[in-house]
């Protein structure tokens, strides 16, 4: 796709362009699953009539499930949606993730894996229809729940509200996601049928004019479908917004009757759905890997649709948070999201079957006209032979052959580098350096996770508990190093206004602010690794000096299976597969395996790399069996 510069706005004449090319490609599609008559007489489009939704003149009932496609792997999109189909399902929902598609101000990215219309009509052509979140707040587990780093490069921020600077960066980007969304709404001959409204925003509820602005954001950029609100128990009485249908969060039976009549006072006789039946959790690092009882889910589910209510299972099927994508909580304390995004859901990670799977089926297809699709097979899965790395470079050789760092008086938060185009820096691990001569106490407020080392000595880790260390007698000039690694910004809660990353503000060495820094920007993204070509790596022969970056080869004799990457003995860094960023590990769990898509793998040799922090068995396992941990049921 074109990237746009940040002054060039798409114009409305190519939007109409935009519109007219794809309705031909539409109107071929098969849309026989889902009443064709249908899409010949699109005027009405899903509404609400009293108690009920209809499509059309047609009662219709929303059974729903939501599958993200940026956490998919492309090549299997078409699997996970025909699972879904298979399921009884109608209905597939998405968020759209604002930090993926405009991860530079005024620079789109909607290729690849962050194709959305490619996903959407996918979703179209397997005869299903789509509710579309696009926030642009979207919570997810998402880094900043969805929202580019870049806006906090303004210190007065605040997200979520209309303030200018965060409405000006909006209206930028839905001027250019709602041109690609148009035409694949029901009323243009697309599966789009209702588009929700942020996400969430009663429990948030900081600026009573943000939701209403939002709403007219999406109308007078075209948006014609039906309009609806999505909030939990916290914020469901703040939510109600004029002229869009309020919608519920959920898991339990208990929350079904308190939620329905706290509806029918705030919006009167409306049809019931239930936007997110949360079908297992998410798990955070250092904690139980949560799941939920199957029969649980189905009886849950069966009172939703018996008190009259549609229903959207969330998560259908969770993918992975590939890379750096995935966000954290923080109430008492920090707690970073694991990679997995597992959810307990209805598919595994790897879009495997479960035991809801077949309940589920069985329930919706007790209700379907027509006997339900088969469902396709599984993905077969593989252990391949172990890889021992046969090269490494530690990271203070990289730095030699890596991008010049930022010099500075002060330390730079990750955000206010300037850097990618003013945009700063939005994931991976920030290195400071600065020289000093004395010892004592150092001081210093860093986010989320620091490292510290004299010359190459490792000394501790600064976190949120702990904001000083204690630096020994020195003799001369030293260097000190400070290794930050964004580990997640927070995606739920009130304090998004504050997530910058890195250093905040000054280190002090006793109560002196050190000055005359050197910044490296460590983003660990295919520029980054492109510069690690063979010449640069060291034979490991000898004990490596870390933190540092691990090279083998991983042999694929036939055809590329799905497997898991094990790393016993390691204890905390970065897979990459083919420059592919699989995503973090750490030895406090609760997760113990990587899910590696076959579909990212080559016949033949694949290039691993590990980045790792402190220590390394040196052997990387490859498994057929993922392992999430100890569980814990969702309370």
């Amino acid at each position: 796709m074109p990237k746009w510069g940040a002054r060039r706005r798409p114009s409305l004449l190519l939007g109409a362009l935009l519109l007219i090319a794809c309705l031909p490609v539409l109107r071929r599609l098969d849309w026989s699953g889902l009443s064709a008559s249908l899409w010949r007489r699109r005027h009405l489009g899903l509404r609400a009539d009293g108690q009920n939704f209809k499509l059309e003149n047609s009662a219709f009932w929303i059974f729903g499930g939501s599958v993200h496609y940026f956490r998919v792997p492309r090549a299997y999109w078409r699997d996970r949606l025909l699972k879904l189909r298979a399921c009884g399902l109608n209905t597939l929902t998405t968020y759209v993730p604002w930090n993926l598609h405009e991860p530079e101000r005024g620079t789109f990215d909607f290729s690849g894996n962050l194709d959305l219309e490619a996903f959407i009509l996918l979703a179209a052509e397997v005869g299903l229809w789509v509710i579309l979140r696009p926030g642009p707040y979207i919570c997810s587990e998402m880094d900043l729940g969805g929202l580019p780093s870049w806006l906090l490069r303004d210190p007065d921020m605040r997200l979520r509200t209309t303030y200018k600077g965060f409405t000006e960066a909006v209206d930028l980007y839905f001027d250019h996601l709602m041109l690609r969304v148009l035409p694949l709404q029901y009323k243009h001959g697309g599966p789009i049928i209702a588009v929700q409204v942020e996400n969430e925003y009663g429990s948030y509820n900081k600026d009573p004019a943000y939701m209403p602005y939002i709403k007219k954001a999406l109308q007078d950029r075209g948006i014609v479908e039906l309009l609806l609100t999505s909030d939990n128990q916290d914020g469901l009485r703040n939510g109600i917004v004029d002229g869009v249908l309020a919608t519920i969060n959920l898991q339990s039976q208990s929350e079904l009757q308190l939620f329905t009549t706290i509806l029918l006072g705030a919006q009167g006789s409306r049809p019931k759905m239930v936007m997110e039946y949360w079908t297992g959790w998410f798990d955070s690092w250092g904690g139980p890997h949560y799941i939920l009882d199957s029969s649980e889910v189905l009886n849950t589910v069966s009172a939703i649709v018996e008190a009259g209510s549609s229903i959207n299972l969330y998560m259908f099927h969770g993918g992975t948070n590939f890379g750096f994508i995935g966000g954290a909580m923080h109430f008492q304390d920090y707690k970073p999201d694991v990679t997995s995004y597992d959810y307990d859901a209805v598919l595994t990670e790897a879009g495997d079957y479960t035991a809801k799977y077949t309940k589920l089926r069985e329930f919706f297809g007790s209700m379907s006209g027509a006997p339900l699709p088969i469902p396709p097979d599984l993905l077969p899965k593989t252990a391949y032979d172990p890889v021992t790395p046969a090269f490494y470079v530690s990271l203070w050789d990289a730095l030699n052959f890596l991008e010049l760092p930022v010099t500075s008086e002060h330390p730079v938060n990750m955000e206010s580098l300037p850097i990618n185009g003013g945009s700063g820096q939005s994931f991976g691990y920030t290195l400071y350096e600065t020289s000093i001569t004395s010892s004592g106490v150092l001081d210093a407020l860093v986010r989320d996770r620091g490292q510290v080392f004299l010359n190459t000595f490792f000394l501790g880790i600064l976190d949120y508990k702990t904001t000083t260390i204690i630096i020994p007698m020195l003799q001369g000039f030293t260097i000190l190093r400070i290794l930050v690694e964004n580990c997640g910004r927070v995606n739920y809660g009130n304090s998004i206004d504050q997530q910058r990353k890195g250093i905040i503000g000054n280190v002090y060495l006793n109560n002196s602010p050190l000055k005359n820094f050197k910044i490296y920007s460590l983003e660990m993204d295919r520029s980054f690794l492109q510069r690690f070509t063979i010449d640069k790596w060291n034979p490991l022969t000898e004990e490596p000096e870390f933190p540092a970056f691990f090279l083998g080869a991983l042999s694929v004799l036939d055809s590329p299976y799905d497997t898991f990457v094990k790393l016993e003995g390691w204890e905390k860094g970065v897979v990459f597969i083919n420059n592919q960023n699989l995503g973090r590990y750490w030895n406090i769990g609760p997760q113990e395996t990587l899910y590696l898509p076959g579909a990212w793998l080559e016949g033949g040799l694949n290039k691993i790399i590990v980045f790792e922090e402190k220590r390394a068995q040196r052997i990387i396992q490859f498994v057929d069996t993922p392992s999430l941990g100890q569980h814990q049921y969702v309370h």
